[in-house]
């Protein structure tokens, strides 16, 4: 029996749809390449950054500036020791991790204390390897995310490191006064700049952070892309231009 060949018109359209599921394919490759050892995209979703970092900011996060681990993908898989080309975070960076005791929650925090740092919290004042932290005090706000409490805005400089203000509820709170721990190798000590509103490296890790493992470092947090308003979201198109204008491509410090 003879076959009866394609017509050319067919072959045509067949060859035009692999190539392009080829060229699809090789751009969803790329993207989830990039996506997992180079840059992410998260979301703020709590105020225990503030006022640096305020909820519903959509950030971008440097997956190299560590190096690589179990951490970095996108998706939560068992967590094992080790880092690819990694490297020390700096006092002073805001890192992205995996909580420790639940890989699945992504947290977001400010590096206190480098392995080997003495650290230690006296009346909200921090101090590390005994020297603290200058602190300059500002006048009182209400709160951004809750107009009720009122806090106070304090530039905070890190000896030889960066200067940033953080919010304190005053005295006598919790996390006020921690006694002098040392930070393990291969650990890092974790604040949030909302220092009465965070769970971070001064609870235990059963709490909050403890001290953080390096292998759960997912990156560091480079840049505001952009922030919403509270009510905004993916799914209610008619407020994805309820935007914060004064919070575009802001850098993160």
């Amino acid at each position: 029996m003879t076959q009866t060949p394609a017509s050319p018109s067919r072959t045509g359209v067949f060859a035009e749809l692999v190539d392009i599921a080829r060229t699809v394919t090789i751009g969803l490759a790329a993207a989830l390449a990039l996506h997992a050892t180079l840059f992410q995209p998260f979301t703020i979703p709590s105020s225990s950054m503030e006022p640096g970092l305020v909820t519903g900011d959509y950030i971008v996060v440097s997956k190299f500036a560590y190096g690589w681990s179990l951490a970095s993908p996108s998706i939560s898989i068992p967590l094992a020791a080790g880092r690819l080309f990694g490297r020390d975070p700096k006092r002073g960076d805001v890192v992205v991790f995996r909580l420790p005791r639940d890989p699945r929650q992504v947290w977001i925090k400010r590096v206190i204390g480098l392995p080997g740092d003495r650290v230690a919290v006296r009346d909200g004042v921090v101090f590390v390897n005994n020297r603290p932290f200058a602190t300059v005090v500002q006048a009182p706000i209400p709160d951004p995310s809750t107009p009720q409490r009122i806090v106070v805005p304090v530039r905070e400089s890190q000896p030889g490191g960066p200067t940033y203000t953080i919010h304190d509820g005053g005295p006598g709170l919790p996390g006020d006064e921690m006694a002098t721990v040392v930070v393990p190798a291969g650990h890092y000590f974790v604040m949030g700049d909302n220092r009465d509103n965070s769970l971070d490296s001064r609870w235990p890790g059963d709490v909050g952070v403890g001290f953080l493992p390096a292998e759960n470092l997912m990156g560091r947090a480079e840049v505001v892309v952009a922030s919403w308003h509270p009510g905004a979201g993916l799914l209610r198109p008619w407020t994805w231009l309820n935007l914060r204008p004064g919070r575009l491509w802001k850098p993160i410090n």
